[in-house]
């Protein structure tokens, strides 16, 4: 008896990794739930402020709208990179939507969630089908590595000056107070 039960445990194990290792919103989950903990909590202590020429980094929405992030001095940019099939990114999401929520109507922020599936009308329509509001681009230029470098996901935000401020590769608690902090104080400073 112990060793069919002991036989139905590992079998349950292995089924329980296997789904976690090839479903991307179950990974997804798991890795939210380590975020609610406490882990993946973005440090926002960068060393210095890299001054860039923004100009010429465009990006385009589903309705045809362009973005250069050089036209955009003057404002708080928070851009980040993602993918549909990308647990992480997934995972990192509901954070992301709060605290866009939190700051949507704030004037001086502006979101970028820019599309690295190379399919917008898939990404727009994975946002629509989990509620969440963020506005979703396609990147139409080339990106400096030291803003992408190809990992995902990837957030960067720039000051009003359009100085890279804070940059983050892999995941991150995006709700979590030390970035709405971080935000506010880039907001009010000049």
């Amino acid at each position: 008896m112990k060793f069919i039960r002991k036989n139905i445990f590992n079998a349950l194990f292995v089924a329980f990794l296997l789904i976690i290792v090839f479903v991307p919103d179950a990974k997804a989950l798991l890795i939210r739930g380590l975020m609610e903990i406490g882990l993946y909590s973005p440090s926002v202590n960068q060393p210095s402020k890299t001054a860039m020429d923004l100009g010429g980094i465009r990006f385009q929405d589903i309705n045809g709208k362009n973005v250069d992030l050089g036209a955009l001095k003057g404002k708080v940019i928070f851009l980040n990179f993602w993918a549909t099939w990308c647990p992480p990114c997934r995972a990192e999401m509901p954070s992301i939507n709060k605290l866009y929520t939190q700051f949507k109507d704030d004037k001086n922020v502006v979101f970028i969630f820019a599309d690295a599936d190379g399919d917008l009308e898939k990404s727009v329509k994975f946002m629509a089908n989990r509620k969440y509001q963020m506005p979703v681009f396609k990147v139409t230029s080339s990106v400096p590595d030291q803003i992408f470098s190809g990992a995902l996901p990837t957030t960067v935000i720039f000051d009003k000056q359009g100085r890279l401020s804070f940059r983050h590769e892999g995941i991150a608690n995006y709700a979590d107070k030390k970035i709405v902090d971080f935000l506010n104080k880039l907001i009010v400073s000049d």
